[in-house]
């Protein structure tokens, strides 16, 4: 992935991307309720901490700095905007796209055990 992908990741906001998420999760028939639960198995951060960095309006370099990451994050693999996320070297991209992979199953109607790599 080039630097300047790495660097326009990094200095998004995760308030830009958020409803977007929620946009996609809701158009396939799954609730904010379940996206937010995804994000809180991959970050640690609960609803109301959500809520709190989407008015902070915080970077995703923020986001993913106070983030306490799954320790079973490293087993989300796959295709996400046509690069592998196991592959990926920048650790703050590949995290965005960790997000990103477990929205995308969401909004594919995977087993939330699946997507949450419990099972």
């Amino acid at each position: 992935m080039a630097s300047s992908t790495d660097d326009r990741l990094a200095s998004m906001t995760f308030s830009s991307v958020y409803p977007h998420y929620v946009t996609k999760v809701e158009r396939k028939g799954r609730t904010k309720a379940k996206l937010n639960q995804v994000i809180e198995w991959l970050t640690g951060f609960d609803e109301k901490k959500i809520h709190e960095l989407i008015e902070q309006k915080v970077t995703f370099e923020e986001f993913f700095a106070l983030a306490n990451l799954n320790p079973h994050a490293h087993l989300i693999k796959g295709l996400i905007c046509g690069y592998r996320v196991e592959e990926i070297e920048n650790l703050l991209s590949q995290k965005v796209r960790y997000l990103d992979k477990l929205v995308d199953e969401l909004a594919k109607g995977k087993k939330m055990e699946k997507i949450l790599r419990t099972a």
